[in-house]
């Protein structure tokens, strides 16, 4: 079987969150404390007037979780294509996992 760019990538990525400790995004549970790795697909801010949040997508290539800093309206480092590994306790929104307010460490 020949497997494409993004497949191989997306494999690689979920090696190199395994490696480091981390939790494959794919596999995190509902209210579960978790430390996941991945690459910034998307950066959003959110300028309700009574709310005003960053969000970012971070994914692993095993799934995405979208993390929610309440508060903030930028984050130096944290830009589209960058990897993070971060910290914190995972909500599910339906089908979508977040975590809110997370610990975070930029990546190389």
């Amino acid at each position: 079987m020949i497997s494409s760019d993004r497949e191989l990538e997306s494999e690689e990525l979920v090696d190199e969150a395994i490696r480091s400790g981390a939790t494959p995004i794919g596999e995190v549970g509902d209210r579960q404390r978790v430390t996941v790795q991945g690459t910034v697909s998307v950066v959003t801010l959110n300028p309700n007037e009574r709310h005003h949040w960053l969000e970012a997508e971070l994914t692993d290539g095993s799934g995405t979780v979208k993390l929610i800093w309440m508060g903030r309206h930028t984050i130096s480092g944290v830009d589209p294509g960058r990897r993070l590994r971060v910290e914190g306790l995972v909500n599910h929104d339906g089908r979508t996992a977040i975590i809110y307010n997370p610990r975070y460490k930029l990546l190389a």
